[in-house]
């Protein structure tokens, strides 16, 4: 009878073998130093935490989402994003901190969804977030596409365009026209535009169902999608409205304060632009927000998004604690990278240099060699095996280790090593600190 288990992992998890992996790591490695170069503190919040903290906001699909059981006596859920344990973390430990708090987390989150395409119910999120006490001030908002553009450089990422947009120019835009409570509804018929263009009907359909009319919907559109040109161009335009509201200044005043700072920042002008059609968060962000995409591929969508909002901790403290941050879902990003060939694995191993004992009186020897080695910053790996010297250095090309060390009786005597090139077949006879020379260049 055949008890084996099949072994196999649930849908919407990514596993990599070593070769996808260590490219995976590079690239979490590469947007960690970045983050750190902007000064962000690194946090691990727990994995899990107590429902009732968790799903203090939640609801709708989003706690559909959520993987939820008991043990023992407590209510416990897995983190869904990086967020609401940050709002719980600053609220709880707000005493410690020193404000302006800027901290990165780089941590896995859990969301039960119906697993498909570039959807994971398993992802690495890598978030900043710059946390205020009662006061932020807008230059951290012209901080960020700095940073998204130093991390997407860094990670050789083909031509991308951070689109930047104002929560407030909107509301503040609406509001002037007597629309507030239709804004949501206007933005779901502007989202869909291109869907109308063989159903003219069903557009005023719509718009008759939200009790808008085709007059106020256009003023509505002209300011998302129709002002076009250069940066400079329609903030110009903007402030042409003459729009009599306070929220539409404010908005477009922080818009005109990130834009004034960029040139400091050395972001080239054609990586940033205004978008005014970008609607993201509507009941979460309040200021700026940001999108991020590959010119050329953009069915991959935002890989990067993100804003500015002014409630954090609402649910947890009454301390006014507004915040700035993005988001980079790497699984995703990876997946979706490696799927479309723009990043490919190159290296199967990360080992400098495979000592060989050629007979087992040499392992003493060698692991003397391999641990001086490795004191000097070297990879090294020790191939222990009795295996015939065919197979060995096999072993070594398949993982694309590019030096192999000989240990035989010779070398034990003359306390040398002999070095072998594995890509141009050279070998030499050497002591330790010449090897170490050649291979730490």
């Amino acid at each position: 009878m055949n008890n084996k288990v099949q072994p196999k992992i649930l849908p919407g998890f990514m596993e990599l073998l070593p070769q996808d992996q260590i490219l995976f790591n590079k690239m979490y490695d590469t947007i960690r130093s970045t983050y750190e170069r902007f000064g962000f503190l690194p946090l691990d919040t727990p994995t899990i935490e107590l429902s009732e903290v968790l799903l203090a906001k939640a609801g709708g699909e989003t706690e559909k989402q959520i993987y939820r059981f008991n043990k023992g006596e407590n209510d416990l859920s897995l983190r869904f994003d990086l967020t609401v344990p940050l709002a719980r973390y600053v609220a709880e430990h707000y005493n410690d901190l020193i404000f302006p708090f800027k901290r990165y987390q780089m941590s896995k989150v859990f969301r039960g969804e119906r697993p498909q395409k570039g959807r994971f119910r398993e992802f690495y999120q890598c978030d900043i977030d710059v946390i205020g006490n009662e006061f932020l001030d807008p230059i951290y908002d012209a901080e960020i596409p700095a940073i998204i553009y130093n991390v997407f450089k860094e990670l050789k990422i083909p031509k991308f365009t951070i689109s930047i947009n104002n929560r407030k120019l909107l509301n503040g835009y609406v509001e002037y026209l007597n629309l507030s409570d239709k804004a949501s509804d206007i933005l779901r018929i502007i989202d869909k535009l291109d869907k109308y263009d063989d159903n003219e009907k069903q557009f005023y359909d719509d718009l008759d169902s939200i009790n808008v009319s085709p007059e106020d919907f256009m003023r509505v559109k002209y300011i998302v999608t129709d002002i076009t040109g250069s940066n400079t161009e329609k903030i110009t335009k903007l402030k042409e409205l003459n729009t009599n509201n306070e929220l539409f200044n404010t908005g477009l005043s922080e818009l005109e304060l990130i834009f004034d700072n960029l040139k400091y920042f050395d972001i080239p002008e054609e990586y940033c632009q205004i978008d005014l059609s970008i609607a993201r968060g509507l009941d979460y962000y309040t200021g700026t927000v940001y999108e991020t995409k590959i010119d050329d591929y953009p069915k991959l969508g935002s890989i990067c998004s993100g804003g500015r909002y002014d409630n954090l901790t609402a649910y947890y403290t009454d301390q006014e604690l507004p915040g700035v941050g993005i988001s980079i879902g790497l699984t995703r990003l990876f997946s979706q990278l490696m799927d479309a060939g723009i990043i490919t694995s190159e290296k199967n191993g990360l080992i400098d240099a495979l000592i060989i004992p050629l007979d087992k009186g040499n392992i003493s020897y060698s692991l003397d060699i391999s641990s001086k080695l490795r004191d000097a910053g070297v990879n090294v790996d020790v191939y222990y095996l009795d295996k015939g010297m065919k197979q060995k250095m096999k072993y070594a090309d398949r993982l694309n280790i590019p030096y192999v060390i000989l240990i035989g009786e010779d070398e034990v005597e003359k306390n040398l090593i002999t070095l072998k090139d594995m890509i141009f077949g050279e070998q030499e006879l050497m002591d330790v600190k010449s090897a170490i020379n050649k291979l730490t260049k």
